[in-house]
């Protein structure tokens, strides 16, 4: 038996899991607020080692023998020459970037090109957008720029103690939007396209390989974003997808290959396995709930839910498009939201609760569709986010989604699979495991859910749907999704 750590260092907190190597059992845990805004766009990474240490204080890390580090995607770090800091990091909740991403995708001949060259069309959190708002917004700091890191880049970088060798991960590197998970290499000409020059990039190690090992011992493994240590610490596998209920919505599927999308929906990024995770965002979901939540006059999503529950399946008619941002998928960014259906008898409270659910289910049903006719083989979605509780969205996802559902017990599934990916590294430096074969933990605590006997209606309800999406948005899907 040994001990590895895996650490979660989000926009808000670090959270640090300590556990047993065969089984992944947590044996410790630490935890640590940054002492920054969590939506702040502009961070000093010091504050993210100051978080760090509290959250690993008292003695937490005793006996640990590797540590693996997740850390929040898209936060831009630009070095100098001496490997000091150029400015503050930019973090993802920046969206600054939005007209130089727009920019970008022009730049290089649009969309169709983006999705080509590196799986994804730029997006204001990316990486290589930040490049190019800093080139046009700070030139001096984009003229000292000499190499740039993400968060977990960074704090492996440090925990190190600042060698030469700066390393990633493919996760971490295929958000940046200048590496390309279909070929595994950079495009170091899209950082010349953004930024003006070339800069020294870290190298990215494989899944299982170690970044290093600190002055004192402990093996430091590659670490990778949030998203790929999340899905590797909840165990998911091909044939599983992720569903996040978040105000937006994001699907995401573990596949063998990387997808490039002509038309941008997807976003290809790799795993913490060597596999793939093709992601579809949407820009509505749970905002969708709220917004009829204080419509209806409801405190809570609760009794929201409560409330839609004395509806049927169908909403006696009434079909909401909630389109309330705009939407990613499909790509519809002025559209407003639709109510469709409006009769006497379904103008009552609960149906519109109803549709409010129904109608944020159906939207993912369409995102996940989207990789579904990419050859996306989907036999289970795991349901996230605190809304994946509420009886309503339990009710209605396995018919309307078209498949079983499965609600994981809340964990820290970040720090989980960071935790993971120090037992697998650890295990590869002592030869007790294969390179290609991660440790087998045991995966998470459950709830679920069958379509059973409801199938039939739900696809229904989701036909109900599209029909009224086909009407109100013709060709938005350039030919439909698959129902």
């Amino acid at each position: 038996m040994g001990i590895v750590a895996g650490l979660d260092s989000s926009s808000a907190f670090t959270r640090i899991v300590v556990c047993d190597t065969d089984t992944g059992a947590v044996l410790r845990q630490g935890y640590a607020p940054h002492p920054v805004d969590p939506k702040a766009t502009e961070v000093d990474p010091q504050a993210w080692l100051l978080s760090l240490g509290e959250a690993a204080a008292g003695g937490l890390l005793e006996g640990v023998q590797a540590i693996g580090v997740a850390a929040q995607q898209h936060a831009l770090i630009a070095l100098d020459g001496q490997g000091a800091l150029v400015r503050a990091a930019l973090t993802g909740n920046d969206k600054r970037a939005q007209v130089a991403a727009a920019d970008l995708t022009d730049s290089l001949g649009g969309r169709e090109a983006w999705a080509k060259a590196v799986g994804c069309v730029p997006q204001a959190a990316q990486a290589v957008a930040k490049l190019r708002w800093l080139a046009r917004n700070e030139p001096e700091a984009a003229k000292r720029t000499a190499g740039i890191v993400q968060a977990h880049d960074w704090l492996v970088w440090q925990l190190l103690g600042r060698p030469a060798r700066r390393t990633t991960d493919r996760g971490a590197a295929s958000g940046t939007g200048f590496w390309s998970a279909a070929t595994g290499f950079y495009r170091p000409d899209l950082v010349e396209l953004a930024l003006g020059h070339q800069v020294a990039l870290p190298e990215v190690l494989g899944p299982a390989d170690a970044a290093g090992t600190t002055p004192e011992g402990l093996l430091i493994s590659a670490g990778t974003g949030e998203t790929m240590a999340a899905a590797f610490g909840l165990g998911v596998g091909p044939g599983d997808a992720v569903v996040s209920l978040g105000a937006s919505g994001s699907v995401m599927a573990v596949h063998h290959e990387a997808l490039a999308d002509p038309a941008g929906m997807i976003t290809s990024f790799a795993d913490a396995t060597g596999r793939h995770l093709p992601v579809v965002h949407t820009s509505n979901a749970v905002r969708a709930l709220r917004g009829t939540a204080e419509m209806l006059g409801a405190e809570s999503l609760e009794e929201l839910s409560a409330l839609a529950l004395k509806s049927t399946p169908g909403a006696s008619g009434l079909v909401l498009l909630p389109y309330l941002e705009g939407e990613r998928t499909p790509r519809l960014p002025h559209a407003a939201g639709t109510l469709a259906g409006l009769r006497r008898e379904s103008m009552k409270p609960e149906h519109l609760a109803r549709a409010a659910f129904e109608g944020m289910l159906c939207s993912l049903a369409d995102a996940l569709d989207v990789l579904r006719m990419r050859g996306v083989e989907v036999r289970r979605v795991f349901l996230l986010g605190a809304a994946a509780e509420l009886p309503a969205v339990q009710a209605a996802a396995p018919a309307i989604l078209g498949t079983q559902v499965v609600v994981p017990q809340p964990a820290e599934y970040a720090a989980l699979g960071a935790a993971r990916q120090a037992a697998w590294a650890l295990g590869v430096s002592q030869g007790t495991l294969a390179a290609h074969t991660p440790p087998a933990w045991q995966g998470a605590a459950a709830q679920v859910f069958e379509p059973g006997e409801e199938l039939a209606v739900g696809q229904a309800v989701r036909q109900q749907y599209i029909a009224i999406r086909d009407e109100i948005h013709p060709g938005a899907f350039g030919g439909g999704t698959a129902s």
